[in-house]
């Protein structure tokens, strides 16, 4: 499961030393795998305590960072606790899901996702 954090990420100054950067993805990194596609949605979601994201895919490339709280992610059957400052990423068609880490705390997330040359439609509301 590839999850980076600024925590595991050497800082560098950019724009002529005005801006202190953590590359989460380093420029182009993820050049040959989006190759030809493009922005498919960028949101910000939550889970309330109990609740989780259920089991699903997508023929997108998908991140979640999280902004506040913590939870448990399963992506391929691989889960691990991620909590604010994580960046997820998610590979195309991959399974996966989120939930919180206990009854009464949140998780609050931005999620953005590139599709591919041959993604098809996503339906949000029913996957």
């Amino acid at each position: 499961m590839d999850v980076r954090s600024i925590e595991s990420v050497v800082a560098e100054d950019v724009h002529q030393n005005t801006v202190r950067n953590w590359w989460l993805f380093a420029p182009r990194e993820l050049r040959e795998a989006t190759l030809g596609g493009y922005l498919e949605h960028v949101d910000e979601f939550s889970i309330s305590g109990g609740e989780e994201v259920h089991p699903h895919h997508h023929h997108t490339w998908e991140f979640y960072y999280v902004l506040k709280g913590r939870g448990i992610m399963t992506i391929g059957g691989e889960s691990r606790e991620v909590a604010q400052g994580d960046l997820v990423s998610i590979p195309p068609d991959a399974v996966h899901s989120l939930k919180t880490v206990s009854d009464s705390a949140p998780i609050h997330c931005l999620a953005f996702a590139i599709g591919l040359g041959d993604t098809p439609e996503v339906d949000y509301v029913a996957d």
